[in-house]
C-alpha cells in the first residue's frame, strides 16, 4: 500500500521532469530566438538607413548600419507636390480598409450556412466555392466580367473589389464556425426565441473572433500588396495605389536617367540629383511599415484562429 502510494506520487514528478528543459537547453533555444529576430530585423535597419543616406554615398561606399551621410531627398522627393505618392497612398489605405471589411461581411456570412448541419443545401454551396479553386474562366473573361459587366474600370472599387472574397478562406471559416461555437450554445439560443441574425451576431460571431481576425490579415496583406489589379483596371494615375505607383514612378526615374546618359549635356534637367536607391529604399519602408505594425494588433487571435481552422475537413 505504502508503495503504490509512494509510485503515484513519483509518477506525476519524472513526467513533469521529463517535459521541462534543461537549463543548457533553454539558454541555448534562447540565444538562437534571438539572433533568429536579429537576422530577420537587420535587413529591415539596413534598408531604413538606406533611405536616410546620400545617393552619392551609398553608391561610393554601399550599404551601412548608420549613415555616413545623412539625407532625406528621397521622402522629400517622394512627397512632393508634383508627386502622386500622397493620392496613391490614400488609395491604398481606402481600399485595404474597406476590402478588409468586405472580406470579413462576405466570407463570415458565406461560411456560416455552411457549417450548420440543419441548411440543406450547404454540400452544394460548399462545393460551389471549393470548385472556384480549382478552376477559374481565365483572364480574359474575368478582365471582360470586370471592366464591361461590373463596371470596374477607374474606380478605387477596382482595387479591393475582386479581392474581398476567397474560397480558401470560407472553408477555413466554416471549419472554425464548427470547432469554436458548439452546437449546444447555438440551441440555448433558439430556446430562447433568438432568431439567426441576433444568434450570429451576438453569440457566433464574438466566439468567432479570432477566426475573422486571421480571415482581415489575409486580406489586408492581400490588397496592400496587390499590383496586377491596379495594372489591369485602372489607367488613370488618381486611382494607381501604392505598389504601382513604385513599379510606375521608378520606370520614370529609370528613363530619366538613361536620356541623361545618351543626350549629355543637352538634357536640361538635373537628372543626376533624382534619388534612385535611396528612393527605392524610402519606398520600401513607407509600403511596409503599416502592415509590421499591423501584426501586433492582431497576433493576439491570428495563432489561435489559423491553428482550430487549419484542418479543411
Amino acid at each position: 500500500m505504502v508503495e503504490a502510494h509512494q509510485r503515484r506520487e513519483r509518477a506525476p514528478r519524472n513526467e513533469k521532469t521529463m517535459n521541462q528543459l534543461s537549463k543548457h537547453t533553454n539558454l541555448g533555444l534562447n540565444i538562437l530566438m534571438i539572433l533568429s529576430c536579429i537576422a530577420v530585423l537587420l535587413p529591415i535597419w539596413l534598408i531604413i538607413i538606406a533611405s536616410f543616406t546620400e545617393e552619392n554615398t551609398l553608391k561610393s561606399f554601399g550599404y551601412a548600419f548608420w549613415p555616413r551621410e545623412f539625407s532625406t531627398k528621397a521622402y522629400t522627393y517622394l512627397f512632393s507636390s508634383n508627386s502622386i505618392i500622397g493620392t496613391a497612398y490614400k488609395n491604398t489605405v481606402l481600399s485595404t480598409v474597406l476590402g478588409t471589411i468586405a472580406s470579413m461581411i462576405s466570407v463570415g456570412l458565406y461560411a456560416y450556412p455552411l457549417s450548420r448541419k440543419e441548411f440543406r443545401f450547404r454540400k452544394f454551396f460548399a462545393f460551389f466555392s471549393f470548385f472556384t479553386m480549382l478552376f477559374n474562366g481565365g483572364l480574359v473573361s474575368y478582365f471582360f466580367v470586370a471592366r464591361n459587366v461590373l463596371n470596374l474600370t477607374n474606380s478605387l472599387w477596382a482595387l479591393f473589389l475582386p479581392l474581398s472574397f476567397s474560397a480558401f478562406w470560407v472553408l477555413v471559416m466554416r471549419t472554425f464556425y464548427t470547432s469554436a461555437v458548439p452546437d449546444a450554445v447555438i440551441e440555448s439560443a433558439r430556446i430562447d426565441g433568438a432568431s439567426e441574425w441576433r444568434t450570429l451576431l451576438q453569440i457566433v460571431l464574438p466566439l468567432s473572433l479570432p477566426g475573422l481576425a486571421t480571415v482581415a490579415l489575409f486580406s489586408a496583406v492581400g490588397v496592400w500588396n496587390n499590383f496586377f489589379q491596379c495594372m489591369l483596371l485602372t489607367n488613370e494615375a488618381k486611382y494607381f495605389n501604392l505598389q504601382y505607383t513604385i513599379y510606375t514612378t521608378l520606370n520614370n526615374i529609370r528613363f530619366l536617367k538613361d536620356m541623361a546618359s545618351s543626350v549629355g549635356g543637352n538634357f536640361n534637367i538635373s537628372v543626376a540629383e533624382l534619388p534612385s536607391e535611396t528612393f527605392r529604399m524610402g519606398m520600401a519602408v513607407l509600403t511596409v511599415g503599416p502592415i509590421i505594425l499591423a501584426y501586433p494588433f492582431f497576433q493576439r487571435y491570428f495563432i489561435r484562429g489559423l491553428t482550430i481552422g487549419a484542418v479543411k475537413g
